[in-house]
Protein backbone atom coordinates (compact mmCIF):
# COMPACT_ATOMS: atom_id res chain seq x y z
CA UNK A 1 0.00 0.00 0.00
CA UNK A 2 2.75 2.43 0.43
CA UNK A 3 4.11 1.48 -2.63
CA UNK A 4 0.70 2.07 -4.15
CA UNK A 5 0.52 5.09 -2.41
CA UNK A 6 4.00 6.91 -3.57
CA UNK A 7 3.10 5.93 -7.18
CA UNK A 8 -0.58 8.21 -6.91
CA UNK A 9 1.19 10.41 -5.08
CA UNK A 10 4.05 11.24 -7.97
CA UNK A 11 1.29 11.12 -10.57
CA UNK A 12 -0.66 13.79 -8.71
CA UNK A 13 2.67 15.79 -8.98
CA UNK A 14 2.68 15.39 -12.68
CA UNK A 15 -0.81 16.44 -12.80
CA UNK A 16 0.26 20.16 -11.16
CA UNK A 17 3.45 20.13 -12.84
CA UNK A 18 1.21 19.00 -16.36
CA UNK A 19 -0.97 22.23 -15.19
CA UNK A 20 2.19 24.55 -14.64
CA UNK A 21 3.44 23.82 -18.62
CA UNK A 22 -0.06 24.47 -19.56
CA UNK A 23 -0.67 21.26 -20.44
CA UNK A 24 -4.41 20.13 -19.46
CA UNK A 25 -4.51 16.75 -18.00
CA UNK A 26 -8.21 16.33 -18.22
CA UNK A 27 -8.81 18.00 -21.98
CA UNK A 28 -11.78 16.88 -24.25
CA UNK A 29 -10.83 18.89 -27.45
CA UNK A 30 -10.03 15.56 -29.39
CA UNK A 31 -12.79 13.95 -31.76
CA UNK A 32 -11.73 10.03 -32.85
CA UNK A 33 -12.45 9.73 -36.08
CA UNK A 34 -11.86 6.15 -36.34
CA UNK A 35 -12.22 2.80 -34.16
CA UNK A 36 -9.32 0.63 -33.59
CA UNK A 37 -11.60 -2.62 -34.44
CA UNK A 38 -12.40 -0.73 -37.87
CA UNK A 39 -8.64 -0.71 -38.36
CA UNK A 40 -7.72 -3.59 -37.62
CA UNK A 41 -10.45 -5.24 -39.94
CA UNK A 42 -9.77 -3.42 -42.93
CA UNK A 43 -6.13 -2.91 -43.20
CA UNK A 44 -5.14 -6.67 -40.97
CA UNK A 45 -4.21 -8.08 -44.06
CA UNK A 46 -2.60 -5.35 -46.50
CA UNK A 47 1.10 -5.42 -46.84
CA UNK A 48 3.69 -2.58 -46.30
CA UNK A 49 3.10 -1.63 -50.12
CA UNK A 50 -0.21 -1.35 -49.74
CA UNK A 51 -0.21 0.81 -46.65
CA UNK A 52 2.29 3.19 -48.35
CA UNK A 53 -0.31 3.74 -51.12
CA UNK A 54 -3.26 4.03 -49.51
CA UNK A 55 -0.88 6.73 -47.19
CA UNK A 56 -4.58 7.45 -45.03
CA UNK A 57 -4.11 10.01 -41.88
CA UNK A 58 -6.30 8.10 -39.13
CA UNK A 59 -7.53 9.80 -35.74
CA UNK A 60 -7.87 7.37 -33.11
CA UNK A 61 -8.39 7.29 -29.25
CA UNK A 62 -7.40 4.93 -26.51
CA UNK A 63 -5.68 3.96 -23.20
CA UNK A 64 -1.77 3.07 -22.92
CA UNK A 65 -1.58 -0.39 -22.12
CA UNK A 66 2.01 -1.13 -22.89
CA UNK A 67 5.09 1.54 -23.31
CA UNK A 68 8.22 0.47 -24.66
CA UNK A 69 10.97 3.17 -25.23
CA UNK A 70 14.48 3.26 -27.48
CA UNK A 71 15.95 6.58 -26.78
CA UNK A 72 14.15 8.86 -29.75
CA UNK A 73 12.02 6.57 -30.00
CA UNK A 74 8.89 4.36 -28.14
CA UNK A 75 6.82 1.70 -29.14
CA UNK A 76 3.45 1.60 -27.30
CA UNK A 77 -0.02 -0.63 -26.99
CA UNK A 78 -2.73 1.36 -26.53
CA UNK A 79 -6.45 -0.01 -27.04
CA UNK A 80 -10.13 1.34 -27.12
CA UNK A 81 -13.59 -0.45 -26.88
CA UNK A 82 -13.34 -2.60 -30.02
CA UNK A 83 -9.33 -3.87 -29.55
CA UNK A 84 -5.98 -3.00 -29.05
CA UNK A 85 -3.22 -1.47 -31.86
CA UNK A 86 0.51 -0.65 -31.66
CA UNK A 87 2.07 2.68 -32.32
CA UNK A 88 4.84 4.18 -32.88
CA UNK A 89 6.02 7.68 -32.16
CA UNK A 90 9.33 9.26 -32.77
CA UNK A 91 10.87 12.62 -31.75
CA UNK A 92 12.24 13.52 -35.19
CA UNK A 93 8.79 13.34 -36.21
CA UNK A 94 6.24 14.55 -33.67
CA UNK A 95 9.15 17.18 -32.02
CA UNK A 96 11.41 17.74 -29.17
CA UNK A 97 8.57 18.91 -26.84
CA UNK A 98 5.80 16.52 -27.66
CA UNK A 99 7.83 13.73 -27.60
CA UNK A 100 9.60 14.99 -24.00
CA UNK A 101 5.61 14.91 -22.76
CA UNK A 102 4.94 11.39 -24.59
CA UNK A 103 7.74 10.30 -22.06
CA UNK A 104 6.19 11.53 -19.18
CA UNK A 105 2.99 9.76 -19.60
CA UNK A 106 2.16 6.32 -17.44
CA UNK A 107 -0.16 3.11 -18.53
CA UNK A 108 -3.64 3.84 -18.14
CA UNK A 109 -3.28 7.22 -19.29
CA UNK A 110 -5.91 7.87 -22.13
CA UNK A 111 -4.54 9.79 -25.33
CA UNK A 112 -5.94 11.07 -29.15
CA UNK A 113 -3.63 9.99 -31.70
CA UNK A 114 -3.52 10.99 -35.45
CA UNK A 115 -1.23 9.05 -37.35
CA UNK A 116 -0.64 6.35 -40.25
CA UNK A 117 -0.45 2.71 -40.47
CA UNK A 118 2.77 0.51 -41.60
CA UNK A 119 3.85 -2.37 -40.55
CA UNK A 120 7.10 -2.76 -38.66
CA UNK A 121 9.94 -5.56 -39.45
CA UNK A 122 8.11 -8.26 -37.55
CA UNK A 123 4.98 -7.82 -39.44
CA UNK A 124 3.09 -5.81 -36.65
CA UNK A 125 0.46 -3.32 -38.11
CA UNK A 126 1.53 -0.57 -36.42
CA UNK A 127 0.09 3.16 -36.43
CA UNK A 128 3.14 5.79 -36.84
CA UNK A 129 2.17 8.94 -34.45
CA UNK A 130 2.00 12.51 -36.62
CA UNK A 131 0.90 13.97 -33.17
CA UNK A 132 -1.20 13.37 -29.90
CA UNK A 133 -2.93 14.79 -27.00
CA UNK A 134 -3.17 14.02 -23.61
CA UNK A 135 -6.67 13.61 -22.79
CA UNK A 136 -7.06 11.79 -19.07
CA UNK A 137 -4.18 11.49 -16.82
CA UNK A 138 -4.54 8.45 -15.08
CA UNK A 139 -3.73 8.85 -11.32
CA UNK A 140 -4.09 4.84 -10.18
CA UNK A 141 -1.77 2.63 -11.99
CA UNK A 142 -2.67 -0.34 -13.56
CA UNK A 143 -2.28 -4.11 -12.15
CA UNK A 144 1.30 -5.20 -12.76
CA UNK A 145 1.47 -7.14 -16.26
CA UNK A 146 2.52 -10.16 -15.63
CA UNK A 147 0.01 -10.33 -12.21
CA UNK A 148 -2.94 -8.55 -13.35
CA UNK A 149 -6.09 -8.58 -11.59
CA UNK A 150 -6.06 -11.87 -10.25
CA UNK A 151 -8.33 -11.56 -6.75
CA UNK A 152 -11.38 -12.48 -8.02
CA UNK A 153 -13.21 -10.83 -5.57
CA UNK A 154 -11.15 -7.56 -5.80
CA UNK A 155 -11.92 -8.07 -9.77
CA UNK A 156 -16.02 -8.20 -9.00
CA UNK A 157 -15.42 -5.30 -6.26
CA UNK A 158 -13.48 -3.58 -8.99
CA UNK A 159 -15.24 -4.41 -12.38
CA UNK A 160 -13.75 -1.00 -14.25
CA UNK A 161 -10.17 -2.30 -13.62
CA UNK A 162 -11.08 -5.87 -14.55
CA UNK A 163 -12.47 -4.49 -18.10
CA UNK A 164 -9.75 -2.91 -18.84
CA UNK A 165 -6.54 -5.24 -18.23
CA UNK A 166 -9.01 -8.47 -18.98
CA UNK A 167 -10.00 -8.32 -22.70
CA UNK A 168 -11.97 -11.56 -22.36
CA UNK A 169 -13.99 -9.94 -19.20
CA UNK A 170 -15.63 -7.56 -22.69
CA UNK A 171 -16.39 -10.46 -24.71
CA UNK A 172 -18.79 -11.92 -22.21
CA UNK A 173 -20.60 -9.16 -21.38
CA UNK A 174 -20.87 -8.63 -25.19
CA UNK A 175 -22.15 -11.96 -25.71
CA UNK A 176 -24.48 -11.33 -23.14
CA UNK A 177 -26.00 -8.23 -24.59
CA UNK A 178 -26.60 -10.40 -27.68
CA UNK A 179 -27.94 -12.89 -26.05
CA UNK A 180 -30.82 -10.48 -24.71
CA UNK A 181 -30.76 -9.14 -28.76
CA UNK A 182 -31.79 -12.60 -29.98
CA UNK A 183 -34.12 -13.31 -26.70
CA UNK A 184 -36.04 -10.17 -28.03
CA UNK A 185 -35.71 -10.95 -31.79
CA UNK A 186 -37.24 -14.27 -31.09
CA UNK A 187 -40.84 -12.81 -28.84
CA UNK A 188 -41.16 -9.86 -31.50
CA UNK A 189 -41.14 -12.16 -34.44
CA UNK A 190 -44.05 -14.40 -32.80
CA UNK A 191 -46.35 -11.39 -31.73
CA UNK A 192 -45.10 -10.66 -28.51
CA UNK A 193 -45.08 -7.28 -27.74
CA UNK A 194 -42.42 -5.80 -24.73
CA UNK A 195 -43.59 -4.02 -21.91
CA UNK A 196 -42.99 -2.66 -18.63
CA UNK A 197 -44.42 -2.87 -15.08
CA UNK A 198 -43.33 -1.50 -11.63
CA UNK A 199 -40.53 -2.41 -10.02
CA UNK A 200 -42.06 -0.49 -6.95
CA UNK A 201 -45.18 -2.89 -5.61
CA UNK A 202 -47.77 -1.73 -3.02
CA UNK A 203 -48.00 -5.66 -2.62
CA UNK A 204 -44.86 -8.27 -4.06
CA UNK A 205 -46.02 -10.97 -5.51
CA UNK A 206 -45.60 -13.69 -8.53
CA UNK A 207 -43.09 -16.02 -6.43
CA UNK A 208 -42.44 -17.32 -2.75
CA UNK A 209 -39.24 -14.95 -1.94
CA UNK A 210 -38.81 -12.27 0.79
CA UNK A 211 -38.94 -9.01 -0.38
CA UNK A 212 -37.06 -5.77 -0.30
CA UNK A 213 -38.75 -2.58 1.46
CA UNK A 214 -38.73 0.65 0.93
CA UNK A 215 -40.98 3.76 1.84
CA UNK A 216 -42.58 6.18 -0.07
CA UNK A 217 -42.42 9.59 1.83
CA UNK A 218 -45.32 11.60 -0.07
CA UNK A 219 -48.01 8.91 -0.39
CA UNK A 220 -47.19 7.55 3.11
CA UNK A 221 -46.61 3.86 2.16
CA UNK A 222 -44.36 1.23 2.38
CA UNK A 223 -43.25 -0.20 -1.07
CA UNK A 224 -41.62 -3.39 -1.70
CA UNK A 225 -39.06 -4.17 -4.68
CA UNK A 226 -40.68 -6.36 -6.50
CA UNK A 227 -39.75 -10.55 -6.42
CA UNK A 228 -41.31 -10.84 -10.21
CA UNK A 229 -43.64 -8.88 -12.89
CA UNK A 230 -46.02 -12.25 -13.28
CA UNK A 231 -49.39 -10.62 -11.59
CA UNK A 232 -49.08 -7.06 -13.67
CA UNK A 233 -48.64 -8.99 -16.57
CA UNK A 234 -51.38 -11.42 -16.03
CA UNK A 235 -53.41 -8.19 -15.08
CA UNK A 236 -52.37 -7.22 -18.92
CA UNK A 237 -53.85 -10.69 -20.35
CA UNK A 238 -56.92 -9.82 -19.05
CA UNK A 239 -57.01 -6.15 -20.86
CA UNK A 240 -56.76 -7.84 -23.84
CA UNK A 241 -53.26 -8.50 -24.27
CA UNK A 242 -52.50 -11.71 -25.63
CA UNK A 243 -48.83 -11.80 -25.80
CA UNK A 244 -46.56 -9.79 -23.44
CA UNK A 245 -42.89 -10.45 -22.43
CA UNK A 246 -40.76 -8.11 -20.50
CA UNK A 247 -36.98 -7.96 -19.81
CA UNK A 248 -36.35 -6.08 -16.42
CA UNK A 249 -35.07 -6.99 -13.10
CA UNK A 250 -36.40 -9.07 -10.05
CA UNK A 251 -35.19 -8.53 -6.46
CA UNK A 252 -35.00 -11.23 -3.74
CA UNK A 253 -34.02 -11.07 0.00
CA UNK A 254 -32.22 -14.19 -0.33
CA UNK A 255 -28.55 -15.89 0.09
CA UNK A 256 -25.95 -15.28 -2.35
CA UNK A 257 -23.57 -18.18 -3.75
CA UNK A 258 -22.18 -18.52 -7.59
CA UNK A 259 -25.86 -19.12 -8.84
CA UNK A 260 -28.37 -16.28 -6.64
CA UNK A 261 -27.53 -12.61 -6.66
CA UNK A 262 -30.50 -10.28 -4.59
CA UNK A 263 -31.00 -8.62 -8.16
CA UNK A 264 -30.80 -10.55 -10.60
CA UNK A 265 -32.47 -10.29 -14.84
CA UNK A 266 -35.44 -12.54 -15.80
CA UNK A 267 -37.17 -12.28 -19.35
CA UNK A 268 -41.12 -13.29 -18.44
CA UNK A 269 -43.17 -13.63 -20.83
CA UNK A 270 -47.41 -14.82 -21.05
CA UNK A 271 -49.56 -15.90 -24.07
CA UNK A 272 -53.05 -16.29 -23.74
CA UNK A 273 -54.46 -19.33 -25.28
CA UNK A 274 -51.38 -21.62 -24.75
CA UNK A 275 -50.54 -24.39 -21.88
CA UNK A 276 -47.59 -25.27 -20.13
CA UNK A 277 -46.83 -27.92 -23.12
CA UNK A 278 -46.82 -25.11 -25.62
CA UNK A 279 -44.49 -23.19 -23.59
CA UNK A 280 -42.07 -26.25 -23.44
CA UNK A 281 -41.94 -26.63 -27.04
CA UNK A 282 -41.62 -22.83 -27.62
CA UNK A 283 -38.48 -23.14 -24.91
CA UNK A 284 -36.96 -25.41 -26.94
CA UNK A 285 -37.14 -23.65 -29.94
CA UNK A 286 -36.11 -20.48 -28.59
CA UNK A 287 -32.74 -21.80 -26.87
CA UNK A 288 -31.24 -24.13 -30.00
CA UNK A 289 -32.21 -20.59 -32.08
CA UNK A 290 -30.53 -18.79 -29.85
CA UNK A 291 -27.24 -21.36 -30.01
CA UNK A 292 -27.61 -21.83 -33.43
CA UNK A 293 -27.27 -18.26 -33.81
CA UNK A 294 -24.17 -17.54 -31.32
CA UNK A 295 -22.45 -20.97 -32.35
CA UNK A 296 -23.67 -22.05 -35.40
CA UNK A 297 -24.21 -25.36 -33.53
CA UNK A 298 -26.58 -27.16 -31.45
CA UNK A 299 -24.13 -28.08 -28.93
CA UNK A 300 -21.93 -26.11 -26.77
CA UNK A 301 -18.83 -26.90 -23.81
CA UNK A 302 -19.65 -25.65 -20.09
CA UNK A 303 -17.36 -26.26 -17.56
CA UNK A 304 -15.45 -29.09 -19.94
CA UNK A 305 -18.73 -30.95 -20.60
CA UNK A 306 -20.63 -31.28 -23.73
CA UNK A 307 -24.20 -30.00 -23.93
CA UNK A 308 -26.65 -30.28 -26.46
CA UNK A 309 -29.41 -28.57 -27.16
CA UNK A 310 -31.02 -30.44 -29.78
CA UNK A 311 -34.85 -31.44 -29.18
CA UNK A 312 -36.72 -33.13 -28.03
CA UNK A 313 -35.10 -32.79 -24.55
CA UNK A 314 -36.33 -35.43 -21.96
CA UNK A 315 -39.37 -34.81 -19.53
CA UNK A 316 -39.42 -36.31 -16.00
CA UNK A 317 -42.01 -35.74 -13.28
CA UNK A 318 -40.47 -34.99 -10.47
CA UNK A 319 -41.27 -37.74 -8.20
CA UNK A 320 -40.56 -40.07 -10.58
CA UNK A 321 -37.14 -38.00 -11.06
CA UNK A 322 -36.44 -38.67 -7.43
CA UNK A 323 -36.44 -42.52 -8.22
CA UNK A 324 -34.71 -42.64 -11.68
CA UNK A 325 -31.88 -39.95 -10.85
CA UNK A 326 -31.90 -39.56 -7.13
CA UNK A 327 -32.15 -43.30 -6.62
CA UNK A 328 -34.70 -42.87 -3.85
CA UNK A 329 -37.07 -45.87 -3.44
CA UNK A 330 -40.79 -45.43 -5.57
CA UNK A 331 -42.30 -47.01 -2.33
CA UNK A 332 -40.97 -44.02 -0.07
CA UNK A 333 -41.65 -41.33 -2.69
CA UNK A 334 -45.61 -42.88 -2.83
CA UNK A 335 -45.89 -42.48 0.27
CA UNK A 336 -46.46 -38.94 1.76
CA UNK A 337 -45.60 -39.30 5.92
CA UNK A 338 -42.25 -41.55 4.31
CA UNK A 339 -40.96 -38.86 2.23
CA UNK A 340 -41.75 -36.05 4.77
CA UNK A 341 -39.91 -37.80 7.41
CA UNK A 342 -36.83 -38.80 4.92
CA UNK A 343 -36.64 -35.13 4.37
CA UNK A 344 -36.48 -34.18 7.73
CA UNK A 345 -34.06 -36.63 8.27
CA UNK A 346 -31.96 -34.85 5.49
CA UNK A 347 -32.14 -31.34 7.29
CA UNK A 348 -35.22 -29.90 5.08
CA UNK A 349 -36.69 -27.61 7.57
CA UNK A 350 -40.27 -27.17 6.99
CA UNK A 351 -42.01 -23.97 7.46
CA UNK A 352 -45.49 -23.67 8.47
CA UNK A 353 -47.90 -24.75 5.70
CA UNK A 354 -45.95 -26.92 4.21
CA UNK A 355 -46.09 -30.56 3.98
CA UNK A 356 -45.07 -33.37 1.16
CA UNK A 357 -45.34 -30.71 -1.53
CA UNK A 358 -41.87 -28.82 -0.30
CA UNK A 359 -40.11 -32.14 0.91
CA UNK A 360 -40.48 -33.23 -2.41
CA UNK A 361 -39.51 -30.16 -3.90
CA UNK A 362 -36.05 -29.96 -1.30
CA UNK A 363 -35.24 -33.67 -2.29
CA UNK A 364 -35.35 -32.74 -5.24
CA UNK A 365 -33.11 -29.97 -4.86
CA UNK A 366 -30.60 -32.27 -2.67
CA UNK A 367 -30.36 -35.73 -4.63
CA UNK A 368 -31.81 -34.29 -8.52
CA UNK A 369 -31.12 -31.02 -9.73
CA UNK A 370 -27.00 -31.57 -9.31
CA UNK A 371 -27.24 -34.49 -12.06
CA UNK A 372 -29.58 -32.24 -14.69
CA UNK A 373 -26.44 -31.91 -16.96
CA UNK A 374 -28.27 -32.27 -20.03
CA UNK A 375 -31.85 -29.91 -21.20
CA UNK A 376 -34.69 -31.70 -18.81
CA UNK A 377 -37.77 -30.79 -18.70
CA UNK A 378 -39.13 -31.57 -14.77
CA UNK A 379 -42.94 -31.58 -14.30
CA UNK A 380 -45.69 -32.52 -11.95
CA UNK A 381 -45.24 -30.36 -9.29
CA UNK A 382 -47.23 -30.13 -6.22
CA UNK A 383 -50.10 -27.50 -5.82
CA UNK A 384 -48.63 -26.95 -2.17
CA UNK A 385 -45.45 -25.20 -3.57
CA UNK A 386 -47.23 -23.54 -7.15
CA UNK A 387 -49.83 -20.94 -5.79
CA UNK A 388 -50.24 -19.41 -8.96
CA UNK A 389 -50.39 -22.56 -11.09
CA UNK A 390 -53.87 -23.97 -13.06
CA UNK A 391 -54.20 -27.55 -11.39
CA UNK A 392 -53.63 -30.50 -13.50
CA UNK A 393 -57.16 -32.25 -14.58
CA UNK A 394 -55.53 -35.38 -14.39
CA UNK A 395 -54.66 -35.02 -10.10
CA UNK A 396 -56.40 -31.69 -8.71
CA UNK A 397 -52.97 -31.98 -6.23
CA UNK A 398 -50.76 -31.59 -9.18
CA UNK A 399 -50.21 -27.94 -11.20
CA UNK A 400 -49.61 -27.80 -14.60
CA UNK A 401 -45.78 -26.42 -14.26
CA UNK A 402 -42.50 -27.34 -15.40
CA UNK A 403 -39.04 -26.37 -14.96
CA UNK A 404 -35.77 -26.47 -17.29
CA UNK A 405 -32.50 -28.12 -15.81
CA UNK A 406 -29.36 -27.26 -17.48
CA UNK A 407 -26.08 -27.98 -16.25
CA UNK A 408 -27.36 -28.30 -12.67
CA UNK A 409 -29.31 -24.93 -12.90
CA UNK A 410 -33.08 -24.48 -12.61
CA UNK A 411 -33.02 -22.07 -16.06
CA UNK A 412 -36.63 -21.50 -16.42
CA UNK A 413 -39.72 -22.03 -14.69
CA UNK A 414 -43.61 -21.87 -16.66
CA UNK A 415 -47.01 -23.33 -15.62
CA UNK A 416 -50.58 -22.98 -17.07
CA UNK A 417 -52.12 -20.01 -15.44
CA UNK A 418 -54.91 -20.04 -12.70
CA UNK A 419 -57.55 -18.02 -13.77
CA UNK A 420 -59.98 -19.20 -11.84
CA UNK A 421 -60.76 -16.17 -9.19
CA UNK A 422 -62.24 -18.32 -6.52
CA UNK A 423 -59.63 -21.03 -6.78
CA UNK A 424 -56.94 -18.21 -6.62
CA UNK A 425 -58.39 -16.32 -3.48
CA UNK A 426 -58.45 -19.59 -1.28
CA UNK A 427 -54.70 -20.17 -1.93
CA UNK A 428 -53.63 -16.55 -0.89
CA UNK A 429 -55.38 -17.30 2.09
CA UNK A 430 -53.61 -20.38 2.68
CA UNK A 431 -50.42 -18.05 1.92
CA UNK A 432 -51.56 -15.75 4.74
CA UNK A 433 -52.12 -18.32 6.88
CA UNK A 434 -48.32 -19.80 5.85
CA UNK A 435 -47.45 -16.17 6.43
CA UNK A 436 -49.15 -15.22 9.64
CA UNK A 437 -47.73 -18.54 11.20
CA UNK A 438 -44.33 -17.55 10.40
CA UNK A 439 -43.34 -18.42 6.75
CA UNK A 440 -41.43 -14.77 5.37
CA UNK A 441 -41.31 -16.12 1.87
CA UNK A 442 -45.20 -17.06 1.73
CA UNK A 443 -47.84 -15.04 -0.83
CA UNK A 444 -49.48 -12.29 0.13
CA UNK A 445 -52.49 -11.48 -0.45
CA UNK A 446 -53.39 -9.53 -3.89
CA UNK A 447 -57.20 -8.89 -3.69
CA UNK A 448 -56.60 -6.33 -6.67
CA UNK A 449 -55.44 -9.52 -9.03
CA UNK A 450 -57.87 -11.76 -7.73
CA UNK A 451 -60.39 -8.99 -8.57
CA UNK A 452 -58.86 -8.52 -12.04
CA UNK A 453 -59.54 -12.22 -12.63
CA UNK A 454 -62.91 -11.66 -11.64
CA UNK A 455 -63.58 -9.75 -15.11
CA UNK A 456 -61.81 -12.69 -16.74
CA UNK A 457 -58.51 -13.98 -17.88
CA UNK A 458 -58.14 -15.90 -20.82
CA UNK A 459 -57.08 -19.59 -20.48
CA UNK A 460 -52.81 -18.79 -20.64
CA UNK A 461 -49.67 -20.00 -19.78
CA UNK A 462 -46.64 -18.06 -18.25
CA UNK A 463 -42.69 -18.39 -18.32
CA UNK A 464 -40.18 -16.97 -16.63
CA UNK A 465 -36.11 -17.14 -17.97
CA UNK A 466 -32.81 -16.37 -15.79
CA UNK A 467 -31.05 -14.84 -18.20
CA UNK A 468 -28.46 -14.19 -15.89
CA UNK A 469 -28.06 -18.44 -15.39
CA UNK A 470 -28.69 -18.71 -19.45
CA UNK A 471 -25.27 -16.35 -20.37
CA UNK A 472 -23.66 -18.57 -17.60
CA UNK A 473 -24.00 -21.56 -19.67
CA UNK A 474 -23.02 -19.75 -23.51
CA UNK A 475 -19.82 -17.86 -22.06
CA UNK A 476 -18.96 -21.30 -20.03
CA UNK A 477 -18.74 -19.23 -16.89
CA UNK A 478 -18.66 -20.60 -13.22
CA UNK A 479 -20.00 -18.48 -11.49
CA UNK A 480 -23.54 -15.57 -12.16
CA UNK A 481 -20.62 -12.75 -10.71
CA UNK A 482 -18.89 -12.94 -13.99
CA UNK A 483 -21.72 -12.71 -16.08
CA UNK A 484 -23.49 -9.24 -13.56
CA UNK A 485 -21.07 -6.08 -14.39
CA UNK A 486 -21.31 -5.45 -10.51
CA UNK A 487 -22.55 -8.17 -8.77
CA UNK A 488 -23.66 -7.50 -4.88
CA UNK A 489 -20.32 -8.05 -2.23
CA UNK A 490 -20.54 -8.01 0.92
CA UNK A 491 -18.65 -4.38 2.49
CA UNK A 492 -14.49 -3.86 1.18
CA UNK A 493 -13.02 -4.86 4.51
CA UNK A 494 -16.04 -7.21 6.28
Amino acid sequence: MQEESGIIRQRREKIQALREAGVEPFANNFHPEHRIGELVARFGQSSQAELAAAAETFRVAGRLMLIRQFGKATFFHFQDDSGRLQGYIQRQEVGEAAYALFKRLDLGDIIGLSGHLFRTKTEELTLAVHSFVLLTKAVRPLPEKYHGLSDVELRYRRRYVDLIVNPEVKEVFRTRSRIIRLMREFMEQRGFLEVETPMMQPIPGGAAARPFETYHNVLAMPLYLRIAPELYLKRLLVGGFHRVFEINRNFRNEGISTQHNPEFTMMEFYQAFATFETLMAMTEEMFCWIVSQLFGSSQISYQGREIDFTPPWPRLEMAQSLTEVGGIPAAVVQDRQALVALAQEQGVALRPGEGYGRALAKLFDLHVEPKLFQPTFITGFPVEISPLSRRSRLDPDMADRFELFIAGKEIANGFSELNDPEDQRQRFLNQVAAREAGNEEAHFMDEDFVRALEYGMPPAAGEGIGIDRLVMLLTDSASIRDVIFFPQLRPEGS
